[in-house]
């Protein structure tokens, strides 16, 4: 009897320990000892297509992502509605909560070519070592799937350690990010019962430059413009009819060039208008911040920078002005001696507070026409390129403002306390340079929004073999547990 009652003391007293342990440092116990298992579930993960128009591969992901929640005994559904990949939703119910914490996260990738992945599988994860680290290579490595397998990686720890949640945890996995979140915004609010939080913890995007973690407290909005200006109907032989039939080529390069000058700054009138200001507080995190622009310039092999001297994370505040693409005629070994018919290029536009996308659309749209061009919003026909001289047909996409939330608010430095207790130190920015949907997400939960980064800054995001740093994905995992175990 004597003994059962030591028993029982020893075990109450191993879980107040327990309860007590950090979770972050939890969670890096636990993974030092599973991460084969983690691995494994990763590239499992990894493994399933993931492109927002594929909708057979997006409901693969979305159950395979419900099936890991109820592996974890969390509560989870499947959020939808018409012509719209699932939002994946997760919770947990901790009796006497007074904050709910909702973990965001997408696990839709950008379209692949894979000719351009070394190895040519971008669905087939591979293992590689860079300067002596393991990294994980593979479509949506990085972004965003990373953050979903640290969040689950983080609840297996606290659960092993027998760690008692303090907050209602929910987590919102979205199929259609890299696609504008077109429909996320609605279905938010079609299931509203289920959505709201007192802080969105957005975990996508990656770290600061000097891989020191980072908190962002807002995004750039985003809104694309797509210009087609016209030359003949048909392409013509370059020598019976150079200096006479215009080249759009030329045309739409010189109205681009004429947008910037030599510094980056954009020259379209009243582009900068409207910009919230930072705060103090802020304007000190910046100043705060290590600059990295040095050691990023030789990285990327670059002579010069935009910016007239100003430091990046500076111009992450500053409303941006970027080329996607071109495409005229042909190049290389397909290249022929022609005046192409027409040219094309599609803008990119990021926004921050204070700024409209659809003011920012129209800014550029005004300035074309002030160079000489008479837009028009369908494709133009044989009337309409005979009576005008110069014809730029435009193409308006959707899209959403900057968000930025106060560091000074008690759920901001809650989490800067959270994050710090697993790193030290971190970096605060007022704005990430990526754009995330935080305005429909704001609108919809009626909630702030803090983007919590886990990637590694050199994952070639967006672009052919993108990638994931080991030790990225393991400090994830202690970010997220610490987070987890907010009050």
């Amino acid at each position: 009897m004597v003994l059962m009652r030591i028993a029982v003391l020893l075990g109450i007293l191993t879980f107040a320990l327990q309860a007590q342990k950090a979770p972050a440092e939890a969670a890096r116990q636990w993974r030092m000892q599973h991460e084969q298992q983690i691995l494994s579930e990763f590239t499992s993960l990894l493994a399933i297509p993931n492109i927002a128009s594929d909708r057979v591969n997006q409901q693969r992901n979305a159950e395979a992502l419900l099936k890991m929640l109820e592996a974890r005994h969390v509560q989870g559904q499947l959020l939808s509605i018409p012509d719209a990949p699932a939002v994946v939703f997760g919770e947990i119910k901790t009796p006497n909560a007074k904050r709910t914490i909702v973990f965001y996260a997408h696990y839709d990738g950008q379209p692949v070519t894979p000719a351009d992945w070394e190895g040519g599988e971008p669905f087939k994860p591979v293992f590689r070592t860079v300067n002596g680290e393991q990294r994980i290579y593979g479509r949506s490595a990085s972004d965003d799937k990373a953050a979903i397998m640290a969040q689950m990686a983080a609840l297996d720890a606290l659960q092993a350690a027998r760690i008692p949640l303090k907050a209602n945890i929910k987590f919102i996995w979205e199929g259609e990010e890299e696609a504008g979140s077109r429909h996320l915004e609605a279905i938010l609010k079609a299931h509203q019962d289920l959505i709201r939080g007192d802080v969105y913890l957005i975990c996508d995007g990656p770290v600061d430059q000097s891989r020191l973690q980072s908190i962002a407290f807002g995004a750039r909005g985003d809104t694309h413009l797509e210009i087609t200006v016209y030359g003949p109907h048909h392409e013509l032989h370059s020598g019976h009819y150079g200096n006479w039939a215009p080249n759009p080529a030329l045309m739409l390069a010189q109205l681009l060039g004429g947008m910037k000058d030599g510094d980056g700054n954009i020259l379209i009138p009243h582009f900068y208008d409207g910009v919230t200001a930072l705060s103090e507080t802020e304007k000190r995190a910046l100043e705060e911040a290590p600059v990295n622009d040095d050691r990023l310039r030789e990285e990327l092999w670059l002579g010069h920078v935009d910016g007239g001297g100003r430091h990046l994370l500076e111009l992450l505040n500053v409303p941006t002005l970027n080329i996607n693409g071109i495409s005229a005629g042909r190049t290389g070994a397909r290249a022929n001696n022609v005046i192409p018919a027409t040219a094309m290029a599609d803008l990119d536009l990021r926004l921050v507070v204070g700024v409209d996308w659809r003011t920012q659309q129209q800014r550029v749209i005004d300035y074309i026409r002030a160079e000489g061009y008479t837009v028009v919003e369908t494709e133009p026909d044989k009337e309409t390129l005979l009576k005008y001289a110069k014809v730029a047909f435009v193409k308006r996409d959707a899209g959403y403002n900057a968000v930025r939330t106060s560091m000074d608010l008690p759920i901001s430095e809650d989490v800067i306390h959270a994050v710090e207790s697993a790193h030290r130190p971190v970096v605060k920015l007022p704005t990430m340079g990526g754009s995330v949907p935080l305005e429909g997400i704001e609108r919809a939960a009626g909630t702030h929004t803090i983007t919590i980064p886990i990637a590694n800054h050199d994952n070639n995001q967006h672009s052919a073999n993108e990638n994931i740093r080991v030790q990225n994905l393991w400090d994830g995992i202690e970010t997220m547990a610490a987070l987890m175990g907010m009050k």
